[in-house]
């Protein structure tokens, strides 16, 4: 048998860490199921985006990132202001039992005193919705009132409404709470 000797580089690594923000963000789901891809609807299913305009908040983490990559032609996202998280919080949030979020539930279940204060954690990334039991972690929201600007079956750069909107998810979520 004849053994090989691994040859490993004289120089250091030159690999360099790029360290990411991670942000919070909201991702509206646009487009419906009707010969989507298994793969595709799966990822929307981890996503917590069962159904047409329903709305998620995620971190953005590497494997997020991919899971976005992959449905960006159902998906609107982008980071949302906190003043739209604070009102989506209060009309559209619901508990298990489709019961409205209340200040009571949110000094009971978590370290925060109101739902003002869990948006902002929510807004600066240090508490995800998943970890609060009882609270589900989309938001079913309205069709837009007066339609999504373009088409839903382009994405932004064509004119259209799908994929990284940017700030534009306001409008959006505007349109919709």
């Amino acid at each position: 048998m004849s053994s090989k000797a691994k040859t490993q580089s004289k120089s250091p690594s030159t690999k360099k860490e790029v360290k990411v923000e991670e942000e919070t963000i909201c991702i509206i789901r646009i487009r419906g199921a009707h010969g989507m891809n298994r793969k595709i609807q799966h990822t929307l299913h981890l996503l917590n985006l069962y159904r047409v305009n329903s709305a998620t908040l995620v971190r953005t983490t590497p494997s997020t990132r991919g899971m976005i990559q992959k449905v960006k032609d159902y998906i609107a996202y982008g980071p949302i202001s906190s003043e739209n998280l604070k009102k989506m919080l209060e009309k559209r949030g619901l508990l298990v039992g489709n019961k409205p979020i209340t200040d009571n539930f949110i000094r009971i279940n978590t370290v925060y005193k109101s739902v003002n204060d869990l948006a902002d954690a929510l807004h600066k990334g240090n508490i995800v919705l998943n970890e609060i039991t009882g609270l589900k972690p989309v938001f079913r929201l309205h069709p837009p009132i007066g339609g999504y600007p373009g088409s839903i079956k382009k994405p932004v750069g064509a004119g259209g409404s799908l994929g990284k909107v940017g700030d534009k998810i306001n409008l959006y979520l505007k349109k919709m709470i």
